[in-house]
């Protein structure tokens, strides 16, 4: 280190210390007290390694049988996940006041509620792997689904949170949905509600908001918002629904922005890309941008291309 650095850096070292005596919300100290997200991420690996056994292997356990491998992984999520949501309910108004006696039956009772959903999570995404499979003419088989789709690994991680969510946990769904979204850059918010047969082709760019409504054997494609129409109101639209709702067969083409909470698309309707639509369309609609004029080389070309 230069002898200019030395001089100074006690003084640099004063300020940033003195800085975190203002009382503000990013002077927080007390780490112990706030959830671990990379306990949370392992969680998120583990229950992927519940949920697709045969294809997460992990060599720290020894597999003699399934039932040995899916114990030693299921105590193991139980235990951590328990430690991380009795941190994350002392966040929760509702439990201000609350003995941390009592916090840790809460957090034990919504754990053991939270495992017992894993069934059926597992039940809702093999039929997203069907209808990944099916949509999807490049889609060498289900193992390469399961091995290396994005779409798939967005959509299990938001079906976990999403049971948290219901369940009243604070931060942990958004840390799972935030770290998923920063590897397969697909934002799913952990409060949407989604039906069975969910496929993401592509996904790159896709957000879907936090009161979004999804039905069964719905296809979206990359760069698709399923969001809110106006945030100016800020905190006070945080219990009403700003999100559209997606009814079943629906299929919506890259690019398209659909907003608002009162926006319904009908059943059996298909959305074309880049449209931009904040109103609701019936049943069996088709929406879709008229073809724009293309200019090549400063000519326009009229017939089809």
């Amino acid at each position: 280190m230069g002898k200019h650095i030395c001089d100074n850096i006690g003084a640099i070292i004063d300020n940033i210390t003195n800085d975190y005596n203002m009382s503000r919300s990013i002077d927080k100290q007390d780490i112990f007290g706030c959830p671990d997200r990379y306990a949370v991420v392992d969680i998120l690996r583990k229950l992927s390694r519940i949920t697709y056994a045969g294809y997460y292997l992990d060599k720290t356990y020894r597999i003699y049988n399934i039932k040995t491998m899916l114990a030693s992984l299921t105590e193991d999520v139980a235990y951590n996940l328990n430690k991380q949501i009795f941190i994350a309910l002392h966040f929760d108004e509702k439990y201000k006041g609350v003995s941390d006696d009592d916090i840790c039956c809460a957090a034990e009772d919504i754990t053991v509620s939270f495992m017992n959903t894993i069934p059926k999570v597992r039940e809702y995404l093999d039929t997203d792997i069907e209808a990944l499979f099916c949509g999807d003419p490049a889609a060498e088989s289900k193992d390469a689904i399961i091995i290396s789709y994005p779409g798939l690994q967005a959509i299990t991680t938001q079906r976990y949170a999403n049971v948290l969510y219901k369940l009243g946990v604070p931060i942990l769904p958004r840390v799972m949905t935030e770290h998923a979204h920063s590897k397969t850059g697909i934002d799913i918010n952990p409060g949407a509600s989604i039906g069975k047969y969910f496929f993401i082709d592509h996904g790159t760019g896709v957000v879907v908001g936090e009161t979004t409504e999804i039905g069964e054997h719905v296809k979206i494609y990359q760069g698709v918002t399923l969001g809110a129409l106006s945030l100016k109101e800020g905190r006070q639209l945080s219990s009403k629904k700003r999100h559209p709702t997606i009814e079943d067969n629906v299929t919506i083409y890259s690019g398209a922005s659909i907003l608002g909470g009162d926006t319904i698309i009908g059943r059996d309707s298909v959305i074309g890309g880049n449209v931009f639509l904040t109103k609701s369309v019936p049943a069996g609609t088709k929406v879709y941008v008229a073809n724009q004029e293309l200019i090549f080389d400063g000519k326009k070309i009229e017939e089809d291309f």
